[in-house]
């Protein structure tokens, strides 16, 4: 069987990633100001119509370490989700899901926050609901690891952002909770047989607010 393209997730990753050079090349992400200016969320900005950071933030990141694991993670959900149900219900969903982080995000905090991981948590959310109400996946036997796993890393984040000050978990939460809701979706077309395959999955990296 010929594997799937994923288009969605490599447009996403090399836009973030060209987005990551820009910053690393103008030292940008050292400056709180350059990246509001670029469009980090910031309280407020609903009341201001600044409409555009609720997906500009998605796509920067705080330091290179930040990025890359951001990147990882993407790159490991996004892959499996968009070939198991399909480009245009992963992109609705990790762009939904997103949007939502960002809008809790510029509620609940105080500073400058960016990052993709909003986003990822909802496609986290989504991969539960999606495998447990799929009728072709929800047998199988690699499924009841998967939702462990994914049960697991979403229970990690969610402590570790409760016990360091500067990960935005409101956009955690707020995505999470936004992928689960939108797992419940129905499939308009079968999603493609499953195949054998291994899943490894790292933690996301945390939403992050400007030092």
């Amino acid at each position: 069987m010929i594997p799937r393209l994923t288009p969605v997730t490599t447009a996403l990753l090399v836009i973030i990633t060209a987005v990551w050079g820009y910053e690393a090349a103008t030292s940008a992400y050292l400056s709180d100001q350059r990246m509001v200016d670029l469009g980090a969320i910031v309280p407020g900005l609903l009341q201001r119509g600044e409409y555009f950071r609720l997906i500009a933030a998605m796509f920067l990141h705080g330091s290179w370490l930040h990025w890359f694991l951001n990147s990882w993670a993407l790159y490991q959900l996004g892959t499996l989700y968009e070939t198991l149900f399909g480009s245009g219900r992963f992109a609705l969903i990790y762009f939904v899901s997103g949007i939502c982080a960002s809008i809790a995000s510029s509620l609940y905090q105080h500073g400058p926050a960016v990052g993709a991981s909003g986003a990822i948590f909802g496609i986290l959310g989504a991969f539960i609901f999606s495998i447990r109400r799929s009728p072709q996946y929800r047998h199988q036997p690699w499924t009841r690891s998967l939702v462990g796993q994914l049960i697991f890393w979403i229970a990690v984040n969610i402590v570790i952002g409760f016990s360091v000050k500067f990960i935005d978990n409101a956009a955690h939460i707020a995505g999470l909770v936004t992928g689960l809701l939108l797992g419940f979706l129905p499939h308009r077309v079968p999603p493609p047989p499953p195949r054998n395959m291994v899943i490894d999955l790292p933690p996301s990296a945390p939403t992050q607010n400007q030092p």
